[in-house]
């Protein structure tokens, strides 16, 4: 939403918007774009009048406890008429209308892959649209229009609004879509995989066929069977498989400097200082929905080696000087049990098995909140040598949940005990990985200066 609005900012349109508990680097934007934010949800702001109100699908018709509307805002629009949309639906009707648009779905990877094809095409002088759901380095912006046809857009499976209950992506109408990877996730509208995988095959039916008067394309992650049920239900489109040994795009080499083999034939090669598998088979996605565009492989692949991540990925908040070594504290999106071992993983693969890794977290996504993927934590924890977890205001027992790992885990009911408990645990050389999809409570800074001051 905060991307949208700096869309239709630089559109030329007044925006304002209000959310709660705004924080970095997303309300950083906002200011700096001279969009006001307002805290809280009060019916007060239907005084603005505006001419649309576009509502995130963080709004509900959802009751507090002592009777009230948790968002007044929104009932208040509803009991004056005002005219109301959905984000995607603003999006696809003001922004996407006649353009290329390259949608990135996915369970994981969707942000960085998005910000890996926007810069890529902005290498080759594409000048393309883009909006990433993070601020990618590059750019300094998580969304702008552009110049040109192509727009690049992150592509989310969660429902659309409260009344609508269509997945986002649905409304992007895209002519190139990736299809990252797909596990289950967001178990609180999705009652199991086989009911996402439906909502991808949606998308799958709005994307151009092919044949000589077709012009989409979709490029699949050859490596997952859900993704494959999702083309068995129909695909009229033309395919480009990455990822599994036989497939279009395939790479061979270490994660950090690898080649990029077309069709078996090498055409890039790609050295970064981005960490993980994960994160090679995100830029194979980005090469082959940038080849549908027009850049060669080549291009693409030697673009990839000036790319700077999305913050909050992988990204360093900051050392603390120790004999024997610093002290490094890194903060991270994941939140997903599967994301989380892939970004221990590659934490691990770029610091080696003698430097400690003290995976920091707290099962913050509602997916997370409800416990439906509680026993995958010690798995997704297991190359870290130490795990805390921050388990306050859960209705699941992180503990026990926890128990397989014995001493390596430890859980807090409160950010100053987490804080304690990291702090008195670190050691020179250490790596300290958060791990959360929110603000976590700033406990990066707050480690940081509790390390400084022990």
């Amino acid at each position: 939403m905060g991307g949208l609005a700096a869309l239709a900012r630089e559109a030329g349109h007044k925006v304002t918007g209000c959310d709660v508990g705004v924080y970095p680097p997303m309300s950083d934007q906002l200011r700096a774009l001279g969009i006001e934010l307002i805290e809280g949800f009060g019916a007060d702001q239907l005084t603005l009048a505006p001419d649309m109100f576009v509502v995130g699908n963080v709004v509900s018709r959802n009751h507090l406890p002592d009777g009230t509307p948790k968002f007044p805002l929104m009932e208040a629009i509803l009991d004056a008429g005002m005219p109301y949309t959905s984000g995607p639906q603003w999006l696809a009707e003001h922004i996407l209308q006649g353009r290329h648009v390259i949608a990135v779905a996915g369970t994981h990877g969707k942000t960085t892959t998005t910000a890996m094809v926007a810069w890529i095409l902005e290498c080759a002088s594409l000048q393309p649209g883009f909006l990433v759901g993070g601020v990618p380095m590059n750019f300094d912006v998580s969304a702008r229009l552009g110049g040109s046809q192509p727009f690049v857009i992150e592509a989310d499976e969660y429902d659309t609004a409260f009344f609508d209950k269509r997945s986002k992506f649905v409304h992007y109408r895209p002519r190139t879509a990736v299809l990252n990877n797909l596990e289950f996730d967001h178990a609180d509208i999705f009652d199991d995989l086989a009911a996402i995988e439906r909502q991808f095959h949606h998308l799958l039916r709005t994307v151009p066929g092919a044949g000589p008067h077709g012009t989409g394309r979709v490029v699949v992650n050859a490596l997952e069977e859900s993704l494959a049920r999702v083309l068995h239900m129909g695909c009229w489109s033309e395919v480009r498989s990455f990822g599994a040994a036989v497939s279009d795009f395939t790479a061979t080499g270490d994660p950090q400097e690898f080649d990029v083999l077309y069709q078996g034939q090498i055409v890039g090669h790609v050295q970064w200082a981005l960490t993980g598998v994960h994160n090679q088979l995100n830029a194979l996605a980005a090469i082959a929905a940038a080849q549908h565009v027009g850049v060669s492989p080549e291009t693409a692949a030697r673009a990839l080696g000036s790319f700077e991540n999305v913050k909050r990925r992988m990204e360093i908040r900051g050392s603390v000087q120790r004999p024997g070594g610093s002290i490094t504290v890194y903060d991270d999106f994941a939140h997903h049990p599967t994301a989380i071992r892939t970004t221990i993983d590659g934490l691990r693969r770029k610091v080696g098995p003698h430097q400690r890794i003290l995976a920091v977290f707290e099962p913050r996504s509602n997916t997370m909140k409800l416990g439906t993927m509680k026993a995958q934590l010690p798995w997704s924890l297991q190359d870290a040598d130490l795990a805390f977890c921050h388990g306050g205001g859960l209705d699941w027992d992180a503990r026990e949940a926890l128990a397989s790992m014995d001493a390596k885990a430890r859980v807090s009911d409160t950010m100053d005990e987490l804080v304690a408990q990291v702090t008195a645990q670190a050691k020179a050389g250490d790596h300290i990985l958060c791990m959360s999809n929110g603000g976590f409570g700033g406990v990066h800074l707050k480690l940081l200066q509790a390390l400084q001051n022990k």
